[in-house]
């Protein structure tokens, strides 16, 4: 069983996401465990504040060492991690290979990062690994923490009916996936491709495979350099 431990100021945000849909299946299964921390749980500050002022006078709030320190020495004090993961916009870009990767941990951290940032020593001692979404900034790391969740937990085999479909989604071979259709064949006028109605496997696997080939082409054709 994988389990991911959250660390977070705002525990209330992982709550529906990670509530519903595979995430949720996932869990009723036993594939896997979210465990969700709130970080002013581990300050000693009595206002339960985990942020203060960043030296050198530069504007906004900056994320504490000790609370984020005690609560990944907690959990570590019970269990091996493979990886403590910050959510970070200049971090490495979550990809498909990464997420296939990830699956196949055990045991995982991942902190959301908030405010101005973090105090960089939790960078230096603490992570093993950051990760971004995107090239854009978000309020804080619960969001990329969902998404990064949900792209390894669904990759875990019995997570999603069909384990095939998931290997025939985009970028699992640096290719976009195909266009898909379902019924009816035929509404107001636009028709499903014959080939799709046809029968012949291999003729549609070439098709769908030809059809990958030309959206890559056209949209994105970095990923076939």
């Amino acid at each position: 069983m994988m389990r991911i431990d959250i660390l977070t100021v705002l525990p209330e945000m992982l709550e529906s996401p990670l509530g519903c849909s595979i995430l949720k299946r996932a869990q009723q299964k036993g594939l896997v465990e979210f465990h969700v921390h709130n970080l002013r749980d581990y300050t000693t500050n009595r206002h339960r504040k985990v942020d203060d002022y960043p030296f050198g006078g530069e504007a906004g709030m900056v994320m504490q060492v000790e609370p984020v320190d005690r609560a990944i020495g907690a959990l570590k004090a019970e269990r091996d991690y493979d990886e403590v993961i910050f959510t970070s916009p200049d971090g490495d870009l979550l990809t498909q290979p990464m997420a296939n990767r990830l699956s196949l941990l055990q045991n995982v951290i991942i902190l959301c990062g908030h405010y101005k940032g973090i105090d960089w020593r939790i960078r230096e001692h603490l992570v093993t690994k950051e990760i971004s979404i995107g090239d854009y900034v978000l309020t804080g790391g619960e969001i990329p923490a969902v998404v990064i969740a949900d792209a390894m937990v669904r990759l875990i085999p019995g997570a999603i009916g069909d384990e095939q479909s998931a290997l025939s989604d985009s970028f699992q071979d640096n290719l976009l996936a195909p266009p898909v259709y379902t019924r009816p064949a035929e509404y107001n006028g636009w028709r499903v491709p014959d080939i799709l109605l046809s029968g012949h496997e291999a003729r549609i696997a070439e098709w769908r495979y030809e059809q990958s080939l030309e959206r890559t082409r056209r949209l994105r054709p970095d990923l076939l350099k």
